[in-house]
C-alpha cells in the first residue's frame, strides 16, 4: 500500500542509526522505482527504511510504498527497528550495534543478552562485551553526544536539555573538551594537522584532486579548500562560520580537525540533518551566541548567473539578482560579519568570474568587484582552477572565432579583521 511521504513519522529518539548516509540517499533518490517499501507501524512511525523514506522526500515523491508492522510499545518498535538495520540494507556499524545493545539494556525490556544478539546479529559474546560495564559506556556515549553537540555550536542549555543532564555538567564537560592533551592520539595529530596524509599549502594556486564530499551538490567546492583555511587561519576548538553549507563539507572537515562549526544553507539538503536552516542577508547573519570564538567565516556562495535557478526561484537569491545588487548583498554579508568578529579573525570566500552573461561575451570577475567594496584588509588572494574543464564544444568555438580566453579558475579572497 502507498501512503502520503509527509505522513511517514520520524522517531530520532528511537531509529537506532547514529548518522545519516548522504551518499547512500543521493543513490536511492536516482530511481526510487526499484526501491523496496519501508516498513512502518499502525501510527506511521518509521521501524525500518529511513534513507529510502529520505530519497523520496529529496524527490519531492507524493506517496511512497510501505509495510505496516504493529507495535506495542516503543521500546519494541526500537528492538524492530535494531533487527531490521542489523540484517540488510545499509547495515549498523558495529558502534551503532554497541549503542542500541546498551539502550535494550538499559530500557528495562526484560531482554536477555541472547535476545538482543539475536536482535542485532551479533554473538552473545559480543553482547556481553558491549555490556560488560553498562554504566562506564553509557557516561561515554553521553560524552560523545555532548561533543558533538558542543562541536555544532549548541548552547550549554541546548545540550543540558538534549542529554538530560544539568547545565553544570555540561559546563564541565566542555572544560574538558577543550584539552588537547585528552584528544585521542590520532585526533589530537588531525586536530593540529600533523596526520602522516596532510600536506601544507605552500603556493597561492591551490590545485586538487577531488571536488567534494560523498554528498553531491551543485556548487560544491573541494574539501581540501576548506582544510587549508582551517590550517592557516584557525587553530582547535575554534569556531568556523559557514552560511552556504551546500553538501556540508565544512562540518566534515571541522569534525575532522577538531574545530567548532556554524553551518547553515537557506535550503539545507535533507540528506545532511546536521546544517541549520537560516536566510542570510546583510542584515540577517547567521553565527553562534559567542562571536569572540569565530576564526574564520568561510564563503561559497552561487556563482551569480552560472547558479541561477539552480538553488530557488526566490528574486532574494543571491543566484538570481542582476549583478548590481548581487555585488551589494555579498559585500554588505562580508562586512557585516566583519563587525561582528574579533581583530585577528578571518573572513575567506571563493568565487568564479561568470563566463560572458552579456550579449558582448564580456567576462565578470566577482572578486575585483568584491575586493574594491569590502572594508577589512585584503591579506591573501589565492587561485583555485578547476580540475577538469567547464565549457561545451559551442563556447570554445566562440572563443576561437572571437580570440576570447575562457575562465578556467576561481579566486579564493582572504580579510583579516582589524
Amino acid at each position: 500500500m502507498k501512503v502520503p511521504v509527509a505522513e511517514i513519522v520520524w522517531r530520532d529518539d528511537l531509529y537506532p542509526r547514529i548518522e545519516p548516509d548522504p551518499a547512500t540517499i543521493q543513490r536511492y533518490a536516482a530511481d526510487l522505482t526499484v526501491l523496496p517499501p519501508i516498513e512502518v507501524n499502525q501510527r506511521n512511525e518509521l521501524i525500518d527504511g529511513y534513507h529510502r523514506w529520505t530519497a523520496h522526500r529529496k524527490e519531492n515523491a507524493a506517496e511512497i510504498e510501505v509495510t505496516v508492522t504493529e507495535t506495542a510499545s516503543d521500546v519494541e518498535l526500537l528492538a524492530l527497528a535494531c533487527k531490521r538495520n542489523s540484517a540488510h540494507g545499509l547495515q549498523l556499524a558495529d558502534k551503532d550495534k554497541r549503542s542500541m545493545a546498551i539502550r535494550l539494556y538499559a530500557s528495562g525490556t526484560g531482554m536477555e543478552k541472547k535476545e538482543i544478539a539475536e536482535t542485532l546479529s551479533v554473538s552473545e559474546r559480543t553482547v556481553s562485551g558491549y555490556l560488560a560495564d553498562t554504566d562506564k559506556q553509557l557516561r561515554e556515549q553521553r560524552r560523545e553526544t555532548i561533543r558533538a553537540l558542543w562541536l555544532a555550536c549548541h548552547t550549554q542549555q541546548e545540550i543540558a536539555d538534549a542529554v538530560g543532564v544539568s547545565h553544570t555538567e555540561v559546563g564541565n564537560e566542555s572544560a574538558v573538551l577543550q584539552d588537547m592533551e585528552a584528544l585521542p592520539k590520532v585526533a589530537k595529530l588531525a586536530a593540529l594537522h600533523e596526520d602522516a596524509d596532510w600536506v601544507p599549502p605552500l603556493y597561492d594556486i591551490w590545485n586538487v584532486s577531488s571536488n567534494h564530499n560523498s554528498t553531491t551538490h551543485f556548487g560544491n567546492t573541494p574539501v581540501e579548500f576548506v582544510d587549508n583555511l582551517l590550517y592557516l587561519y584557525t587553530k582547535p576548538f575554534d569556531i568556523v562560520v559557514d552560511p552556504f553549507a551546500g553538501g556540508g563539507s565544512t562540518i566534515d572537515v571541522c569534525k575532522q580537525r577538531s574545530r567548532r562549526y556554524w553551518v547553515s544553507d537557506r535550503l539545507p539538503i535533507v540528506e545532511r540533518t546536521d546544517i541549520r536552516q537560516h536566510e542570510l542577508s546583510p542584515d540577517n547573519i547567521s553565527g553562534p551566541a559567542r562571536w569572540g570564538d569565530v576564526a574564520l567565516v568561510y564563503l561559497d556562495p552561487p556563482y551569480w548567473k552560472q547558479a541561477a535557478g539552480k538553488y530557488s526561484d526566490d528574486p532574494t537569491d543571491l543566484a538570481n539578482m542582476e549583478l548590481d545588487e548581487f555585488t551589494t548583498t555579498l559585500t554588505g554579508i562580508i562586512n557585516a560579519y566583519a563587525k561582528k568578529l574579533h581583530a585577528g579573525a578571518h573572513i575567506a570566500c571563493i568565487i568564479s568570474p561568470t563566463q560572458w552573461p552579456n550579449e558582448d561575451k564580456s567576462t565578470v570577475y566577482h572578486d575585483i568587484d568584491i575586493a574594491q567594496s569590502v572594508k577589512p584588509k585584503l591579506v591573501q588572494r589565492i587561485l583555485c582552477p578547476y580540475s577538469t574543464q567547464q565549457y561545451n564544444g559551442t563556447q570554445v568555438e566562440i572563443a576561437k572565432e572571437r580570440k576570447l580566453l575562457l575562465a578556467l579558475t576561481r579566486t579564493m579572497l582572504v580579510w583579516e579583521v582589524e
